[in-house]
C-alpha cells in the first residue's frame, strides 16, 4: 500500500485528508459561484449591464477552480487507496474489509516460496491505524471497543505469520521482530470515545516530537535457541537499528561512505553487551528537532531534554484536541530556554522538570547534551523538502492506475471492475 490508512480509504468516513483545507476550498467554491449566479441574474432581470461573454468566463473560471481542487481532494480513496504489487496496481480502490487477510496471505505465500533461503519478509499492518478496519470475526471480542477488536485482529494476523514459520519449519533459524513505529494517538476520537490507543504512564502520544508517549515503544523478539525467552532489556533503542541488525544478520558490513544513525541490535541481544550502542537519541518532529536523550552509562541514568514541546489543547489537556496531531513548529509549540531536564530512571513520567536547585548537575548535564547536539548537526546535509508543494501536488501523468485513465478501476486480481 503505496499510501497511508486515512477515513477516505473508508466510503462510509468523514473525510480526514486535508479536511480543513477542503472545507475551505468548498466555501471558497460556492461564494464565487453565488457571485457569478447573482450576476447571471442581475443581467437577465436588466438590474446590471454586464456581457454574457464575461458572466460565462467568470463560471468557467469558478468551474475550473473547482475542478483543480475537486480532482486532488475529492478522489482520495480511487487515487491512493490502492493495492500494488511490486509496480502493478491490484486493486483500485482497496476493499478494507479484506486487506487484512490479502497480506497475510502474501505474506505465507512469501515464507513458503523462500524457505530453502535467506529471506527478509517485513510486514507493515495496516492495524491499529484508524479507521480501525476490522473484521465481523474480531468485532466485539475485546472489552476495550473497537480499538482492542483491532488489536485482537492484529495478534491473529502476527500469530498466523509465526505460525507459517513453524509449520515452514524455520522456527530456530527465523528472526522476529514486532514492534511499533509510534505510540497511541490521542486525538483519535469519535462520537464512541478514544481511538488511538493509551500510552500507560508516559507523558504524550502520536506526532509529538520529543515526549515518551510517543516514542517509546515495545521491541519484542523470537529466535529460539539463539536468544533466551524472557529475558528483559531496559536499554534505548531505535527503528534505525532495524537496518544495520539486519546487515549484520546477514553477514554483510555498513556503508561507510556516510552516516549511519543506527546500530545493531545482535550484541545487545545476545548479552555480549550490557548497554545499547546509542550514548545519544535525537527527537524530531518534522525536521525540527524538539528534544535529545542521554544514556550515561557511567551512572545508569538516562537524561532527556525538550528544547521546544507541542501546546496542548485545550488548556491542561494531554493532547491537541481539535486537531489531527499536535503541530511541529510556529504558535503551535513552546521554545524553552532554558531547556527543560527530565531524568526518566527516575521520573519516566516526565512531571517533574528538573532545576538546579534540585539537581546539582544541571549545567554540566545540558552542557554535555548540546556538545552532541551540535556534533550531530554537523552530519547533516540539506535535501530538498520532500513534502514541497511542488511535491505533493496531484499529478495525472504520474498516478497509478489500473485500467483506463481517469477511470481507474480493478479488483484485487487486475481486471476492471465497473463496480
Amino acid at each position: 500500500m503505496p499510501f497511508t490508512l486515512v477515513n477516505d480509504c473508508d466510503p462510509g468516513r468523514p473525510p480526514e485528508v486535508d479536511a480543513s483545507t477542503r472545507a475551505r476550498l468548498w466555501f471558497y467554491t460556492q461564494v464565487a459561484a453565488l457571485g457569478v449566479l447573482t450576476v447571471a441574474l442581475g443581467k437577465i432581470c436588466g438590474l446590471i449591464s454586464v456581457p454574457w461573454k464575461a458572466v460565462l468566463g467568470a463560471a468557467s473560471l469558478v468551474f475550473l477552480f473547482f475542478v483543480s481542487w475537486y480532482a486532488s481532494f475529492g478522489f482520495v480513496r480511487r487515487w491512493n487507496c490502492i493495492l500494488m504489487r511490486n509496480h502493478d496496481v491490484t486493486e483500485q480502490p482497496m476493499v478494507l474489509e479484506r486487506t487484512a487477510r490479502l497480506m497475510l496471505q502474501e505474506a505465507v505465500s512469501y515464507i513458503e516460496r523462500n524457505k530453502h533461503g535467506p529471506f527478509l519478509l517485513f510486514v507493515s499492518l495496516l492495524h491499529v491505524h484508524i479507521p480501525l478496519v476490522t473484521t465481523k470475526q474480531f468485532l466485539g471480542k475485546s472489552q476495550h471497543g473497537l480499538y482492542g477488536d483491532n488489536v485482537e485482529e492484529m495478534d491473529w494476523l502476527v500469530g498466523e505469520i509465526l505460525q507459517a514459520i513453524e509449520e515452514n519449519g524455520l522456527k530456530n533459524t527465523t528472526f522476529a521482530y514486532f514492534t511499533s513505529d509510534h505510540g497511541g494517538h490521542l486525538e483519535a476520537r469519535d462520537e464512541r470515545g478514544q481511538l488511538g490507543g493509551w500510552n500507560g504512564i508516559f507523558r504524550g502520544g502520536k506526532g509529538m516530537g520529543g515526549w515518551e508517549g510517543g516514542i517509546r515503544v515495545p521491541g519484542i523478539f523470537r529466535w529460539p535457541g539463539v536468544l533466551p525467552a524472557g529475558r528483559v532489556i531496559h536499554e534505548p533503542t531505535s527503528l534505525m537499528d532495524v537496518f544495520p541488525t539486519v546487515v549484520e544478520l546477514g553477514g554483510g558490513h555498513v556503508p561507510q561512505d556516510r552516516v549511519i544513525d543506527g546500530r545493531s541490535l545482535v550484541p545487545l541481544l545476545q548479552g555480549t553487551a550490557e548497554h545499547s550502542a546509542h550514548e545519544f537519541l535525537f527527537h524530531y518532529c518534522g525536521k525540527y528537532l524538539h528534544a535529545a536523550r542521554w544514556h550515561e552509562k557511567d551512572s545508569g541514568r538516562l537524561w532527556k531534554v525538550h528544547y521546544m514541546t507541542p501546546r496542548f489543547h485545550p488548556k491542561g489537556a494531554g493532547a491537541c484536541h481539535g486537531q489531527g496531531v499536535c503541530p511541529c513548529s510556529g504558535d503551535g509549540v513552546t521554545q524553552h530556554s532554558p531547556p527543560l531536564l527530565f531524568d526518566l530512571s527516575r521520573d519516566p513520567s516526565e512531571t517533574r522538570p528538573l532545576s538546579p536547585g534540585s539537581e546539582p548537575r544541571y549545567h554540566a548535564v545540558l552542557a554535555r547534551v548540546h556538545e552532541a547536539l551540535e556534533q550531530h548537526r554537523r552530519t547533516l546535509s540539506p535535501v530538498p523538502p520532500q513534502f514541497s508543494l511542488g511535491n505533493i501536488v496531484w499529478k495525472p501523468w504520474l498516478q497509478p492506475c489500473c485500467g483506463t485513465f481517469p477511470l481507474c478501476a480493478c479488483t484485487q486480481d487486475g481486471d476492471p471492475n465497473e463496480a
